[in-house]
């Protein structure tokens, strides 16, 4: 088991008991990644704990919009060793998934604490020490970063935005197109998720613009396992180089569905490109033109969220993490499971038991049969 020991920290003058956990592995993050890579080490006799920011399992579907069904969800995964067996397509995926994320924790039986914020990761000699908000730490001799990216919301900025008296918001502040009727939105991205919220709100807004950096390009066929395979060997030579990992979009494309289809036979999808700046009541375009909007939606992406391992200075001068696999390259400790190349259901699943390979060599662990 884990071996705790007290320890002492003061703050505005109160004495606090702080406790430092040894063990063998910290898991941070408790999404799709992080609980695959803690099936594989339960499998493994590695001693461990998974550290998880949220107070309830479900990892970033738990915080998604309440209109995004199943049915609109590009294909699930199931978690590695349980099938994801819901059957009703029109149920909010964040319910559903969340649902799925707690029983599998229960199955397993996985060592989950939460809320538990993890601000930074340090190198503290022959273990890593993974310190949290509120004090406490855990020494480990591996871990498996699996922080996601919906905690790190991108917003880009133009000139005149900090003027704008009109509603700006981001996808991960989105709840319901109901929100914006009777009201002329931009919708600023060209992602997936921008195309959906886009025709959504073009149900209830008196009316849509939408703009993007480069012209969307849309495919008609489906997405394929090849098509997937290109995209991920694309992002992965990426972070190979230290590079940021980059959009799978600018890779695969979008996908023209029934839904889209629709959408552009109704003009909703009729992009213009980035406007020039913003002002209080709406955005002037190159031309010098000025547009009248009541809010603006930035479907402008996210970032991963890798703030708290700052402390191990493994930034390259390419912006990313240099990558070997799941380990990072200069700190072999470490491994990234849900970012880069395994930023997908199925890619985090691999990326989990790839993962728990690699640090079972590290550790001089004893083999165990090789998981299903």
């Amino acid at each position: 088991m884990p071996r705790a020991t007290a320890g002492k920290w003061v703050a505005a003058g109160d004495v606090v008991p702080l406790v430092r956990t040894e063990t063998d592995v910290v898991v941070i993050g408790a999404g799709q990644a992080g609980l695959s890579a803690a099936y594989f080490l339960r499998r493994s006799g590695l001693e461990f704990v998974v550290l998880d920011r949220d107070s309830s399992p479900g990892g970033a579907w738990q915080h998604r919009w309440p209109s995004l069904r199943l049915d609109k969800v590009h294909k699930f995964h199931d978690l590695p060793g349980m099938a994801f067996d819901e059957q009703d397509e029109h149920r909010k995926a964040s319910e559903v998934v969340a649902e799925y994320f707690a029983r599998y924790e229960r199955a397993f039986e996985l060592p989950v604490r939460r809320p538990v914020e993890v601000v930074a990761v340090r190198d503290a000699g022959e273990r890593l020490l993974v310190e949290s908000a509120g004090g406490d730490s855990w020494a480990a001799r591996a871990v498996i970063n699996a922080t996601g990216t919906w905690t790190r919301p991108f917003w880009p900025h133009y000139p005149g935005q900090e003027t704008f008296t009109g509603r700006q918001l981001h996808t991960a502040d989105y709840r319901s197109a109901e929100e914006f009727r009777g009201h002329h939105v931009l919708v600023v991205g060209g992602g997936t998720s921008g195309v959906q919220l886009l025709i959504e709100i073009a149900e209830f807004a008196s009316g849509t613009t939408w703009v993007t950096r480069r012209p969307p390009v849309f495919k008609d066929v489906e997405f394929s396992p090849e098509l997937g395979r290109e995209a991920v060997a694309q992002v992965e030579r990426r972070v190979r180089a230290g590079l940021p990992p980059g959009s799978v979009v600018s890779v695969t494309g979008l996908m023209r569905t029934p839904q889209v289809r629709e959408a552009e036979a109704r003009g909703i999808l009729d992009r213009k490109p980035m406007f020039d700046h913003l002002t209080p009541t709406g955005v002037v375009w190159p031309d010098g033109t000025e547009q009248h909007v009541d809010a603006i939606l930035w479907a402008t992406g996210f970032r991963a969220a890798l703030d708290h391992l700052a402390p191990l200075h493994l930034r390259e001068s390419g912006g990313g993490i240099r990558m070997e696999g799941t380990r990072a390259a200069a700190e072999p400790r470490l491994h990234l499971v849900g970012y880069g190349p395994s930023a997908s259901t199925i890619g985090a699943n691999r990326a989990g038991r790839a993962a728990v390979h690699e640090i079972r060599r590290l550790l001089a662990a004893p083999e165990v049969a090789a998981a299903s």
